[in-house]
């Protein structure tokens, strides 16, 4: 990570954005957003979901051209008409959803469109050198000759940043990079982010997770229904004052506390015995009982997303699952859905949505051959019925039931993939990382509706990376590390730092 040669002293402003404004047609995103980007520090953009973040990220980028303001770029005026712009002026942009082509290597993925050449030829000697080169600088332990497809979500991520930093750049913008890291690989990318601080690059950093932003920010903006609300020095602030100014209104407790007494003498719903796939994951034995939130906690690639894979028929396990007594043979997720097991998968775009389609099509996705169909046509009053009632329950903003679900945020996205599950009433409910990526108002209506569903006796098993998240809304939590479950604990008093020693193996399992 080399200094760009246009580099500025820290401290000076890099950046300045003057009343920005952008319009898609008649939705105004933005609305008359200025800011300041300062050299050698972190920048912090907070914001539910459809604030306005991204896309005034993008303007930056080169994407979009601002309809109203205009960017500053070391005091003077500049329009970025394509992202190639905006990188020669040495502005990189980390993106959230990936942009990684899997059937291609990661070096070939990290420099992709600036590969080293040689006599007009890409010199696939100084690719894979400088890609590993790169890695090894970052700390990101990971081969460059590696398949993308071959790699973990957490791990793709890790490359996606790799790709934004192999151009050297004055102005780096992180959108949610740690939204599928465990903490361990999150500190990977802290100690980035202190290397490009110390060059003097700027950092802009947009995250939903309030503790990360609290440790490595040194500004924090905040932006609620694309506007520009007011920046804060960290030091002078608090994550309650913070939430109070990003949602407009009081939040007493993002996690809601269990209402109903759990019945501990319950016979369980679903017990899963000796489950094992080769090379996958081994030996593992657990239970959740109606009304119960089991938590899954453990580093990446421990094989959690694994499990819960197989528990959705995706897979050939060893051993037997078991649902109120019975054996089932899940071979497929029609034979899960048929059982009553629903799944919230970590990859909501690719395994969760149809995107092109309207929210009406995807919360009925699931549910209407079972519930909304007659000799195989689709009932349109069940369909507009069950919309509407998710949009009410889960608090989904959108323009209505026929709006195409990719131009909705990401928190709302993740709200459209929980409500096509609900409206099976499932019995068990699979969810891998649900609040991944989802602000904090988005998180809290996620958080409500799971413990409506425990109280209404669904069980639920939870996998997530976030452990304050994992410990707050589970009545029991399962660890696993090396592709084993090495402990099961009551969260009652439990420590993340209990949790941490099982999960990385400093404590015996």
């Amino acid at each position: 990570m080399n200094a760009h040669p246009n580099s500025l002293s820290a401290g000076m402003p890099f950046v300045e954005l003057r009343s920005i404004a952008k319009s898609f047609g008649p939705v105004e995103a933005i609305k008359n957003v200025s800011l300041k980007l300062r050299s050698g520090r972190v920048h912090t953009i907070l914001g539910e979901n459809g604030a306005g973040k991204s896309t005034l990220m993008k303007i930056l980028a080169g994407v979009h051209a601002p309809t109203r303001g205009e960017v500053l770029l070391r005091g003077e005026p500049v329009t970025f008409g394509s992202p190639h712009e905006s990188q020669a002026a040495g502005i990189s942009i980390i993106y959230q959803e990936l942009s990684l082509a899997t059937n291609l290597s990661v070096a070939e993925n990290i420099f992709a469109g600036h590969e080293p050449r040689r006599f007009g030829i890409v010199d696939f000697k100084a690719l894979m050198r400088r890609a590993q080169d790169l890695l090894d600088d970052l700390g990101i332990d990971i081969h460059a000759q590696t398949p993308v497809a071959r790699l973990s979500m957490a791990q793709r991520q890790l490359v996606e940043i790799a790709k934004g930093l192999s151009r050297d750049a004055d102005l780096v913008i992180m959108d949610e990079p740690t939204s599928s890291l465990s903490d361990r690989d999150a500190e990977v990318l802290f100690n980035i982010v202190t290397k490009l601080k110390a060059r003097g690059a700027a950092v802009v950093y947009i995250s939903h997770r309030m503790d990360e932003i609290m440790r490595i920010s040194d500004d924090i903006s905040v932006m609620r229904d694309g506007q520009y609300i007011c920046t804060h020095d960290k030091t002078a602030t608090t994550i309650g004052a913070l939430i109070n100014l990003m949602v407009g209104r009081e939040m007493s407790d993002v996690y809601p506390p269990r209402t109903t007494p759990l019945d501990a003498g319950r016979a369980p719903l679903l017990e899963v015995r000796n489950l094992t796939i080769e090379g996958k994951f081994h030996d593992i034995s657990f239970s959740v009982r109606p009304g119960e939130i089991l938590g899954f906690f453990g580093l990446i690639g421990a094989g959690r997303s694994d499990v819960m894979n197989a528990l959705f028929g995706i897979g050939r396990p060893g051993g037997q699952i078991v649902m109120d007594g019975r054996p089932l043979r899940l071979r497929s997720p029609e034979h899960a859905i048929s059982a009553g097991i629903a799944f919230v998968t970590e990859d909501r775009k690719h395994e969760g949505l149809v995107l092109m389609h309207s929210i009406a099509h995807n919360v009925t996705m699931a549910s209407f051959e079972r519930k909304g169909a007659r000799f195989g046509i689709l009932d349109r009053r069940f369909e507009e019925r069950e919309t509407r009632d998710a949009i009410a329950r889960m608090k989904i903003r959108s323009a209505g039931p026929h709006q195409a679900v990719g131009d909705l945020s990401g928190g709302n996205q993740q709200k459209v993939v929980f409500s096509k599950w609900l409206s099976l009433k499932p019995r068990v409910l699979i969810l891998d990382e649900p609040t991944r990526g989802v602000d904090v108002g988005a998180k809290f209506e996620i958080y409500r509706v799971m413990r409506e569903l425990a109280d209404a006796g669904t069980a639920i098993v939870l996998v997530s990376s976030e452990l304050p998240e994992a410990l707050a809304m589970s009545d029991r939590l399962a660890v696993m590390r090396e592709k084993r479950l090495v402990k099961e604990f009551d969260t009652t008093g439990l420590t993340q730092e209990t949790v941490m020693s099982y999960a990385t193996g400093a404590a015996p399992a």
